[in-house]
This record gives structure tokens, C-alpha cells and sequence, in this order.
């Protein structure tokens, strides 16, 4: 009878469980891998004691199943499921993220795909940088002075699942008292089964919104002070998938998938990206 390790000494053999051991550690192209921290910050912290904003659902999180990179997509995904953090537990999770890149004026270019569903809410969307919000990375980082809605907010593109395949845009400033009054869209038949590509165009003048190249909203005050263009100064981005309160009760799991963000400066150069490449 041969011995057992004879087989192991047969140079072929020996090839062999090389190449295999080598296989099994190395990481597939579709293998999800967490976000680019140096580029993305997982806004988690509750800022409304013990919940977000607008009868949100969700608890986001910081994990790869909320959000990843995958085959040069970004994935973020809201699922239902019991989830306790900061003492309090939620039926849905999910991810927001802020990018650690602030600019003012410019041209932002989001390719993305939105998920499908009643109840279900991804944006793509801008703050400043000196917002004060607990827990937002550059309120972290000691910058926060101006409170919403005096700080402005740009809506690039928001979905709400219960009007499914309409882009919408909005900006919300002190003169509108936090309403939505500031705001213009247009239907998608396509939004949830192929890529579009979401943009705003932000100069001194004006905030101009398209989906693919075809404008929908322009925002552009005649008069222009704090109350109306708080949009003079650096902004950063967020991207999220929230869960409304008027949830589908058979939604189980949706993926909001972005091929690439990219920021170009007035003078058309890009400033700033993620092709959400797997590292």
C-alpha cells in the first residue's frame, strides 16, 4: 500500500494544491467588498433621539450587506430584518453614506438604477459641509454651525417606489420653511430595470437638474440672500436608501445600484469620483 503522503510528494501534485490553495484566497471580480472608506462615511448615529427624519425605518448600518462594491457597481441594500443598535431595534436596514469630498459649484453625473416598491426611498442628494447634524461626517469632523433648513439641502434625484418611475429634484431653503415647494421631475419609464444618469449643473446663478442630458428643474431665485441661496458654499453628498413607514408588508430585500459618481469643477475638469471599481 502506497503511504498517504506519497501522492502530496508527486511534483504534479504538489502543482496542484498550489494553484488550488492560491484560487481559494484570492478574490473573485464579484466578490463584494466594503466601500472605499477614504472616499465614503457610513452615516449611522440616530439624530432624532431614536429614529431619522421623516418617520424613517430603517437603521443604517456600516456593513458590507448594506452597502458594497461589486462587479464596478456600488450596492446599497435595504432588507427587512430585526436589527438593534443604540438601544433601539428596527424591522429594516439599510446605508447612507456621506462623501468625504466637499466642493462649491461644479457639475455632479450620477449613473444609477433605482430599486422598485411601495414605500421604498433612495436618493441622491447634498448637505453642507457646515451643516449641524450629529453624527454626519464633517459635523464629526468640528465643522457644524448652520442648522436645516437654513443650511440648504439639494435633492438631486429622489424616488419614492408609491410613484414609481418619476425623478424628481427639490432644494429646501429658510424661505420655504422646510416645505418641498422648491422642485421639479420628470417620468422614467426605465428608472428601476436599466442605468440613468442623474445630474445637477451648480453656478453662482443657478442649480439646474436633468436625467440623460434632458433638464427638468432650474432653481434660480430672482433675489438672492440667506434666506434664499445658501448655495454659495461647500456641499458634500450623500447616497441612501431609506424605508418609508408606508412599506410594502411583502418587501423583503432591494439593491439601489450606482455605476460611478463624478464631480467636474466650472471649468469642466473632473474634481472628484468612485467608479466603485472592487480594490
Amino acid at each position: 500500500m502506497l503511504k498517504a503522503n506519497y501522492f502530496l510528494k508527486h511534483p504534479l501534485a504538489t502543482a496542484l494544491l498550489c494553484l488550488l490553495t492560491l484560487t481559494s484566497q484570492a478574490e473573485t471580480p464579484d466578490t463584494p467588498v466594503d466601500v472605499d472608506k477614504s472616499k465614503w462615511f457610513h452615516q449611522t448615529f440616530l439624530p432624532n433621539g431614536d429614529s431619522w427624519y421623516n418617520n424613517e425605518q430603517q437603521h443604517y448600518t456600516d456593513r458590507p450587506i448594506n452597502a458594497s462594491t461589486s462587479g464596478g457597481y456600488l450596492e446599497i441594500t435595504a432588507q427587512k430584518e430585526e436589527f438593534t443598535d443604540q438601544d433601539v431595534t428596527k424591522q429594516f436596514t439599510s446605508a447612507r453614506l456621506n462623501s468625504k469630498f466637499a466642493f462649491t459649484y461644479g457639475r455632479v453625473e450620477v449613473r444609477a438604477q433605482v430599486p422598485e416598491g411601495h414605500g421604498t426611498w433612495p436618493a441622491i442628494w447634498m448637505l453642507p459641509k457646515d451643516i449641524k447634524e450629529m453624527g454626519a461626517y464633517f459635523d464629526l469632523q468640528g465643522y457644524g454651525e448652520v442648522s436645516w433648513p437654513d443650511s440648504g439641502e439639494i435633492d438631486i434625484l429622489e424616488h419614492w417606489g408609491r410613484n414609481q418611475n418619476y425623478a424628481q429634484s427639490a432644494i429646501h431653503t429658510r424661505s420655504s420653511f422646510g416645505n418641498t415647494i422648491n422642485l421639479g421631475g420628470q417620468p422614467v419609464p426605465t428608472m428601476s430595470s436599466k442605468f440613468h444618469t442623474y445630474s445637477l449643473d451648480w453656478d453662482e446663478e443657478k442649480l439646474t437638474f436633468s436625467v440623460d442630458g434632458e433638464e427638468h428643474y432650474t432653481y434660480s431665485p430672482p433675489v438672492k440672500n440667506s434666506e434664499t441661496w445658501p448655495f454659495d458654499r461647500d456641499y458634500y453628498l450623500l447616497l441612501n436608501f431609506a424605508i418609508e413607514k408606508d412599506i410594502d408588508p411583502s418587501f423583503k430585500r432591494g439593491t439601489f445600484f450606482i455605476d460611478y459618481v463624478r464631480v467636474y469643477d466650472q471649468s469642466g475638469k473632473l474634481a472628484w469620483s468612485d467608479e466603485f471599481n472592487s480594490r
